[in-house]
């Protein structure tokens, strides 16, 4: 208990940090930052899985709330640039197991689960069985998504010029209290179905889906109030920096560096394939930026509500992307090694 209020005191220092220099996206940032210079400081910090996992639920009610009758009749028009996801995570995989293979010397199973642009826990499962080692596995994502979530809304605020100030949400205040009691409900029973069911990312997919069923019936007319999109970003900024707990100095050296090379080498791909949607008009340069960034789900649908982006548009692509990565991973390692 006491470790996790040192967590929770650490991560509050850096939302008030972030916020008196006027840093982008402080309730996510500011905890990502300072729980990871904490950990790295040698503090015995500890994450709160079941509130992380509950915050996640706000993000799947939002999504599922955000995806119209409007946005069904556009699905026609998202198809073309979902398209290309396919072929973005088989480069990925092409660009990223020699990397970790032959200049890092991983072993196979952990250069291969290394190089997959799934989610943090679906890799650590499926590289774990196959025999990899978890802990690389672990620090590879962990960081992946920590530098990605740093380095572009940096990108898209000073390239870009993209506001990263509108507020994520109506205030509570504002909302039916009836419609907050539907999300509430959506998320637990949501995510209760999905669990049971054995739907991977239950925690967020579950609510999405529960949730677009309402607001395509509607029955839901709010996304979730900022005050929960806030709490939701805290602690998943928490959630990510406490991963670096009892990193070693080996560790730090040799398998952050690789894993900073290889998010350099996923951000050049991801250029390439967000130009050539913008280019070829399937998507507007915001959205195509976000649908293609190699960040984690709960992360670009934080930046797709403060961007003010179509959040169905960017989501679907990170959903196709979890989809393939899940469902071919496997496959792949068995067909190639």
């Amino acid at each position: 208990m006491i470790n996790v209020a040192l967590t929770l005191t650490f991560s509050l220092v850096g939302v008030a940090a972030f916020s008196a220099i006027g840093l982008p996206l402080p309730w996510l940032l500011g905890p990502m930052f300072a729980c990871l210079i904490a950990a790295l400081a040698g503090f015995p910090l500890r994450g709160t899985p079941m509130i992380s996992d509950t915050m996640r639920t706000i993000l799947g009610v939002a999504v599922g709330a955000s995806i119209t009758p409007a946005v069904i009749d556009r699905l026609d028009q998202m198809a073309l640039s979902i398209s290309f996801i396919p072929l973005f995570i088989l480069l990925s995989g092409a660009v990223g197991f020699p990397y970790f293979r032959r200049i890092w010397g991983f072993d196979p199973a952990t250069s291969y689960y290394s190089a997959m642009p799934g989610g943090l826990q679906d890799m650590l499962i499926f590289g774990e069985e196959a025999g990899g080692n978890p802990r690389i596995l672990s620090l590879i994502h962990a960081t992946r998504v920590l530098l990605v979530v740093t380095a572009l809304p940096m990108a898209m605020a000073i390239m870009f010029e993209i506001d990263l100030s509108q507020p994520p949400g109506a205030p509570a205040t504002s909302i039916p209290v009836s419609e907050l009691l539907i999300m509430v409900a959506i998320g637990i029973v949501g995510w209760r179905i999905a669990s049971a069911v054995g739907l991977f990312g239950a925690s967020i997919l579950g609510p999405l889906i529960l949730a677009t069923v309402a607001s395509l019936t509607d029955v839901l007319h709010h996304r979730p109030p900022a005050e929960a999109i806030l709490a939701a970003q805290f602690f998943i900024g928490m959630g990510v920096g406490v991963k670096y707990v009892g990193i070693t100095a080996l560790e730090l050296r040799r398998v952050l560096t690789a894993a900073a090379g290889y998010t350099v080498l996923l951000g050049i791909l991801s250029v390439i394939f967000a130009s050539a949607v913008v280019s070829w008009g399937f998507a507007p340069q915001t959205e195509a930026i976000l649908a293609f960034a190699p960040g984690g789900q709960a992360e670009m649908t934080v930046l797709a509500i403060v961007a003010g982006a179509d959040v169905a548009f960017v989501v679907t692509h990170h959903l196709m992307r979890l989809v393939v990565v899940i469902v071919g991973a496997p496959l792949m390692r068995r067909l190639f090694f």
